[in-house]
């Protein structure tokens, strides 16, 4: 039976996740992969707000606002009033810079490691998922499931 692409894509995700978790692990790190988007927004920044990072990262402000407050519960970010008494910004604790140095020493094999898959495939997987994002920004996959359930009305 052919597995659907959600299933496809959970299965990868799983196999990167996993790999990548353990190499962090390898390297004396207690860290989650899904923290890299943050850390390197701050690691570049200094401190961002919570939309910023979300944009910086290319992620969505509600995932931004998870992985911070999973960061804050393991010391990694703090945060702290910004120049707007209103606005909360997010910096990088005493023990997150310190994991810095080794952090980029990881994310620069993962790199490398990725670039070995893509050398595998017939079509680099950097390249289809790129691809994928910027034709799902034009039309959504809900619109996408809209069209394909008229057409389906349609046919029968």
């Amino acid at each position: 039976m052919k597995q659907g692409l959600g299933t496809q894509l959970r299965h990868l995700i799983d196999l990167l996740d996993g790999d990548v978790a353990a190499a962090y692990l390898d390297a004396g790190l207690q860290y989650r992969p899904r923290y890299t988007p943050v850390m390197r927004v701050l690691g570049e920044h200094g401190s961002a707000s919570i939309g910023e990072i979300a944009a910086y990262a290319g992620i969505t402000q509600p995932a931004a606002t998870q992985t911070v407050a999973l960061m804050k519960k393991e010391g990694l970010v703090a945060i702290v009033a910004g120049a707007d008494a209103r606005q909360r910004m997010v910096t990088l604790s005493e023990r997150g810079r310190a994991m810095l140095p080794q952090l980029k020493q990881c994310w620069a094999a993962t790199a490398g490691a990725a670039a070995s898959l893509d050398a595998d495939l017939a079509l680099p997987l950097s390249q289809c998922l790129a691809d994928a994002i910027a034709a799902l920004e034009q039309q959504p996959f809900s619109q996408r499931i809209r069209a394909a359930r008229s057409h389906n009305q349609e046919s029968t």
